[in-house]
Order: structure tokens, then C-alpha cells, then sequence
């Protein structure tokens, strides 16, 4: 494009363009720096099954994580969801009648729409929420203040991120120049009650 561009919300390695979008790694690694302050050693993944750059950032910082932490990855713990609320809550109630599945003590899930749908298949199951197992999601949607329990999760700073996209093309405009920048946007824990302090 012969035009100044900013992409937002997503990132091309392949490719030297200016970029704004959220710190995807830093999501996982602050939820399961939650978890395990507050005592969890097994540490699941709800994982989209629709695979997209900031979902497997976001899985990447999980496992990131459980190393720094000095915690033993265990694929068994990570469950393929669709990503829908009827989806997500389908897959996991299917993953629930299996008789061999493994259950940690917590699970991240990719986005907050996929914990809906996974704390509705588990309450449903007989599960308590977040006795029996602890949950944090990514987005803090509206929902999150609804559900029961409330929702623990990871809260994206949108208008902040656009604002910084808007002065980077501003910039590029005025400037002239061909230097190109990813800048990343850090997020922030909401704790509310889906998660156990063991």
C-alpha cells in the first residue's frame, strides 16, 4: 500500500509493518501467576479449535508460564473448544462424559466466551465453580458480572489500544519516516470469585 497503514489487533511476523495490538503473553502469564498464588500446581488450558494469531500467542504465554513457575506442562489438561457460547458449552459436556478424561484444579480459557460456555457444561455436570475447579477467562465481557460465580479474568485496554494506533499513524503521517514499531499493550487481573484459594 502506498498509503500511511497501521495494522491493529493482530501481527505478522513475515511481514515489516506498524502494529498495535494487545500483549497476548501477558494475559496467560498474569492468570496463571493468579493461579498459582492462590496455591494451584495443575493448570489446564480451554483452547480454541479455531486457531488464530492471538489465541496461540495467548497458549504460548500459558506455557511460558508454567515453566517460570517451575510447573510441569500436561497436555491431557488442555481441551479443544469451539469457540461459541453453545460450542464451547457442547464440547466440554462431551469432554465431561468421556471416562478418561484428567481434570486439573484450574483452567485458562482463550477468551471469556469460551469459560461461559465450559462453566455451564461443569455446573451442569454437578461441578461446583470454583470448589471443584477454578476458572479465569480473557476479555471481561459484560457477562462476567453475571455469571455465577463472577468470573475471574483478564481485562483488554480496546480504547487504549486505538488511541495508540491512531497516534502511530498520525506519527507515520507527519514523520515520513520507514521505521515500523509493534507495540504491544499490556492487560490487567480482575479478580471476582471463580477461582479457589487452595
Amino acid at each position: 500500500m502506498d498509503i500511511p497503514f497501521v495494522i491493529v489487533d493482530n501481527y505478522f511476523i513475515e511481514e515489516n509493518m506498524n502494529t498495535v495490538l494487545m500483549n497476548n503473553r501477558n494475559a496467560t502469564f498474569q492468570a496463571v501467576k493468579h493461579f498459582v498464588a492462590n496455591g494451584h500446581s495443575q493448570i489446564g488450558y480451554l483452547q480454541s479449535s479455531i486457531s488464530i494469531h492471538n489465541f496461540r500467542e495467548r497458549f504460548k504465554g500459558y506455557r511460558d508460564a508454567l515453566k517460570f513457575f517451575g510447573l510441569q506442562y500436561n497436555s491431557k489438561y488442555v481441551y479443544k473448544l469451539e469457540s461459541t457460547l453453545e460450542g464451547s458449552y457442547r464440547d466440554m459436556k462431551a469432554l465431561l462424559e468421556s471416562d478418561s478424561l484428567e481434570m486439573p484444579t484450574a483452567v485458562l480459557a482463550d477468551n471469556d466466551i469460551i469459560a461461559f460456555g465450559a462453566m455451564r457444561a461443569l455446573q451442569n455436570k454437578g461441578l461446583s465453580i470454583p470448589k471443584d475447579i477454578s476458572i479465569i477467562g480473557i476479555d471481561d465481557m459484560p457477562f462476567c458480572m453475571i455469571t455465577n460465580p463472577r468470573l475471574t479474568t483478564i481485562r483488554i485496554f480496546k480504547r487504549e489500544i486505538g488511541m495508540e494506533a491512531v497516534k502511530t499513524i498520525i506519527n507515520q503521517i507527519n514523520d515520513g519516516n520507514n521505521i515500523t514499531q509493534k507495540k504491544e499493550i499490556n492487560t490487567e487481573l480482575i479478580e471476582r470469585e471463580s477461582v479457589l484459594n487452595l
